[in-house]
């Protein structure tokens, strides 16, 4: 959201939008799949089935386009993310639609928008953030 190349292939999605808040307010970037372990760039990601809520419960996974079973990357950036964002007192969090981490009303499942929350996104809104998706 700030320009910095975190997507699967290597691209950003700058946001005008949300680099403007920088100036009221401290922006900490974060990526959780970066942080999960993935590398970028990587093979695009989808939540097999459900969303992110259902991974953090077990009862879903995270594919790889190549079929690698990412859901521990997945989980464990998600985990990051909260832990960074509680370590600097965060009280909400901007987050990319469409991802399976940062979705935060839509995620995208065999190339179609489908309703649901990415893993980080689900995750840091149990931990009580505020959880805003941008396009």
């Amino acid at each position: 959201m700030l320009g910095l190349p975190t997507r699967y292939d290597g691209g950003h999605c700058r946001s005008a939008e949300v680099v403007a808040l920088a100036d009221r307010h401290c922006l900490v970037p974060v990526c959780p799949e970066q942080l999960g372990g993935l590398s970028t760039p990587r093979a695009a990601s989808e939540i097999e089935d459900g969303d992110g809520s259902d991974v953090l419960d077990g009862r879903a996974r995270v594919l790889s386009t190549e079929g690698t079973d990412v859901t521990d990357n997945f989980v464990r950036g998600a985990r990051a993310a909260a832990e960074i964002a509680e370590t600097c007192g965060a009280t909400r969090a901007i987050l990319k639609e469409g991802s399976p981490s940062c979705g935060v009303t839509r995620i995208v499942r065999a190339e179609q928008d489908v309703a649901g929350e990415g893993v980080a996104a689900a995750l840091l809104r149990r931990k009580g953030l505020r959880v805003d998706g941008i396009a």
